[in-house]
């Protein structure tokens, strides 16, 4: 099962991405999660210490040049556009607790017209994943579809969408679901996260239009605390545990672990 998880700023992305990965995780499943997201705060997320940090791929200089034959940072000449991509999600990955985390860097928006190095290895990595591994892979991605492309999209098994009360979430996630839909993604889902009340529910309910949802993840106060203490919003927290199960089991009703 692959899952591609995105929505505005801030709304909570990869709080969502970290709860679904545990609970998969726990599950027994094989687990990915790919740190898609220039805000790159997912290793914290997962319980990751701090000093465990890891490099993003799109960053890693040397090794872009020597699976693409340039420097990155190069426009224009030649250099290898299906670079070797397989074995770097076992040398640079970490695994913590059942789950793997790589993280990929920022790629160029599609209109930048950026055919670069370090893009093409990015994109080249992404579809390998979602491709060419059998465990379920999870990506946080920024408020977009950048990652993504024509030939990865049919691999994603749902995007889902995460979005707040509130008109700007709302507005995000229609652009990403136009966006979306220019690259072929048809299987989208949405989340509703920091739901303080029935109002709230209805809200997202009547302005989300026909897409599906997948469910709800209430205004939690200790996710917040967890965050201040950087410890993952799934530490002690029964709540979000259960909010998030129901989410996972609902995700895996409707696609089915492959």
């Amino acid at each position: 099962m692959k899952l591609a998880v995105t929505g505005k700023g801030g709304v909570g992305k990869t709080t969502v991405v970290a709860g679904l990965a545990r609970v998969y995780a726990d599950q027994g499943f094989k687990i990915i999660a790919i740190d898609a997201d220039p805000a790159s705060n997912l290793a914290l997320a997962l319980g990751f210490p701090h000093d465990s940090r890891l490099t993003p791929i799109a960053e890693m200089k040397e090794l872009i040049e020597e699976r693409t034959g340039a420097k990155p940072g190069a426009m224009g000449g030649f250099f290898r556009l299906n670079p070797r991509v397989d074995d770097l999600p076992d040398k640079f990955s970490l695994e913590k607790d059942g789950i793997r985390l790589m993280v990929m860097g920022t790629v160029q928006k599609g209109g930048g017209g950026c055919v670069c190095p370090e893009n093409v290895m990015v994109k080249n990595l992404v579809t390998h994943l979602l491709l060419g591994r059998k465990e379920i892979v999870i990506l946080d991605m920024e408020a977009g579809v950048e990652h993504l492309g024509r030939a990865t999209a049919k691999a994603v098994d749902m995007l889902i969408v995460v979005v707040e009360p509130g008109r700007r979430s709302l507005e995000v996630a229609q652009k990403i679901a136009q966006l979306a839909a220019d690259i072929g993604l048809k299987n989208l889902a949405w989340i509703g996260n920091k739901v303080r009340d029935e109002g709230d529910r209805e809200f997202l309910l009547k302005h989300m239009g026909a897409m599906p949802c997948l469910g709800f993840l209430s205004f939690n106060p200790q996710i917040i605390e967890a965050d201040l203490a950087a410890i993952p919003p799934f530490a002690a927290n029964p709540r979000f545990m259960e909010e998030i199960k129901a989410i996972a089991q609902k995700i895996a009703d409707q696609e089915g672990p492959k």
